[in-house]
């Protein structure tokens, strides 16, 4: 699998790159159909500090695009809460597909 990173307001971080592949890995084994995966990591200014460290995950598959964003205080909390949203959407997804075999 293919991964791109974009950063947005923020300095490239090779820490939440490999954290981000790691994560990103594990879902493939699981689920072998995705072809790439586009994350996106932006900055926004906020008053509250519990907000602001925006993750977005846009995964390609065959067919269609499957898409997460989660904004909490930190990339890390983030990009692990992206993961799950994303988690049932590629199990909907096998499920789909497999009922077409």
């Amino acid at each position: 699998m293919n991964i791109n990173f974009e950063y947005k307001d923020v300095a490239a971080s090779p820490r939440l790159e490999a954290m981000a592949a790691e994560k990103l890995n594990k879902l493939e084994d699981k689920y072998n159909f995705i072809v790439n995966a586009d994350v996106y990591f932006k900055k926004e200014n906020t008053s509250e500090s519990d907000t602001g460290r925006i993750c977005e995950i846009r995964l390609n598959i065959p067919g269609t695009t499957i898409f997460a964003e989660n904004s909490n205080g930190s990339f890390e909390a983030s990009l692990a809460k992206v993961i799950s949203e994303l988690r049932p959407q590629l199990q909907k997804r096998k499920e789909k597909m497999q009922a077409h075999y």
